[in-house]
């Protein structure tokens, strides 16, 4: 919801709030933030708050370091965990030069200018994020343990699974912060959860998996315990995903989705050093239902993109491969000029391959092309193709080509 400056502040005099939290990430999606007093607001809103990019990572070094955030007044909410009095809200934000030129590295703002593009063109995209998480037990003195915190599996329930609790209790605080889940299971693995979102919007798809990994570190820390969204946490156990649902619209149109497909699966290899952005995100591929082969189907879950049983306003495709590490700025942004792609070149996909990739043999996967297998690979593909090049900022790119690995 738009609100005025005006309403803002009234909000934070009868809600109590007695501190702001200016929210916005580094280059590789990082939550950061800094509070200000309800009386620092008036300023904020007229000049923007300063902060030392210099200490961000990704956003270049200690000449011009100086840059500014400018609230997202839509995005206001309220940190539940926080104290009812003297409450605690958040603010997403922009990042500009004191002269008010957009900050390049602000990923946030390249999700906006590929979402204008979409527009400016007849087209509009939704997403809806699946991320995966694993909880770990911690020790005493409150420490990340490599000890799972239930042995349940898929979709089992309590008293096996012993996060039915923690998932709740991360779901109603989502809830009151204004973010809808859709729905939560216990996933394969030991302690590994997953909640679902609804579609929506992309900058606002994007904004909410931020707060859900922020929410979920949250609670799980208040359990006692620690949330791990990295790729492979366990060796031989199933990997964190963040399957991403995309859904295209144009007036002129109708089943834009096979355009949207094609897109994607020819610029994948470009872009999956920024959804694969660690090492051991390429220990995750091919390996308990995470892809390998650049292949689609309908349904069949041992494929980069499937194309899940569904009708009408609910049909949707949904890219695999991508890891909770990712930026989702970054990475619904370049999904988007992929699809964006294929819909003007009006490209169709190669047929669906409707087998199982797991069990199939070598004559049949030898004739499939695969994701990069490493994150070197990625990166070495990143680094010669004018798709990136063209659609992300220098800066940007090298932040994500000189990661170690």
């Amino acid at each position: 919801m738009n609100y005025s400056k005006n309403e803002i502040m009234q909000y934070i005099k009868e809600e109590d709030v007695k501190f702001i939290r200016l929210a916005f990430c580094d280059v590789y999606g990082n939550q950061k933030n800094i509070s200000v007093m309800p009386d620092e607001l008036p300023r904020v809103f007229e000049y923007g708050e300063a902060i030392d990019a210099s200490a961000i990572s990704g956003f270049g070094g200690d000449v011009h370091s100086d840059l500014f955030l400018r609230p997202d007044l839509s995005t206001i909410t309220v940190l539940p965990w926080r104290p009812e009095h003297g409450r605690v809200v958040r603010m997403f934000c922009d990042i500009y030069y004191q002269d008010g030129k957009p900050f390049e590295c602000d990923t946030r703002n390249i999700l906006k200018n590929a979402v204008k593009t979409a527009q400016n063109n007849g087209y509009s995209f939704t997403f809806g994020s699946e991320l995966e998480f694993y909880l770990f037990k911690s020790d005493e003195d409150g420490n990340a343990t490599k000890t799972p915190y239930d042995n349940a599996g898929y979709m089992d329930i309590a008293p096996e699974d012993k996060g039915e609790n923690v998932r709740r209790e991360i779901c109603l605080t989502l809830e009151r912060m204004g973010i809808r889940p859709e729905s939560s299971h216990h996933e394969e693995g030991p302690g590994q959860n997953e909640i679902d979102f609804r579609y929506s919007d992309p900058l606002t798809a994007a904004d909410n998996a931020v707060t859900f990994r922020g929410v979920v570190k949250t609670i799980a820390a208040r359990n006692g315990l620690y949330a791990d969204f990295s790729p492979k946490p366990l060796i031989g156990k199933a990997g964190n995903g963040f399957h991403i649902n995309i859904s295209a619209k144009s007036d002129g149109r109708k089943d834009l989705l096979p355009f949207v497909i094609s897109g994607i699966l020819d610029k994948i290899k470009d872009m999956t050093v920024f959804l694969n952005p660690v090492q051991e995100s390429y220990e995750r591929l091919g390996k308990c239902k995470a892809p390998r082969y650049i292949s689609w189907s309908p349904e069949n879950r041992s494929h980069l993109i499937r194309v899940p049983a569904a009708a009408d306003e609910y049909r949707r495709l949904e890219l695999r491969s991508p890891d909770p590490l990712a930026n989702p700025y970054l990475a619904f942004a370049l999904i988007i000029y992929a699809g964006l792609d294929g819909l003007l070149k009006n490209s169709m996909p190669p047929v669906p391959a409707d087998i199982n990739l797991y069990t199939a043999g070598c004559d049949i996967l030898n004739g499939l092309d695969t994701l990069p297998a490493s994150l070197r690979e990625a990166a070495q593909a990143a680094a010669a193709s004018e798709f990136i090049a063209y659609h992300l900022p220098e800066t940007v790119i090298s932040a994500y080509l000189n990661l170690p690995g």
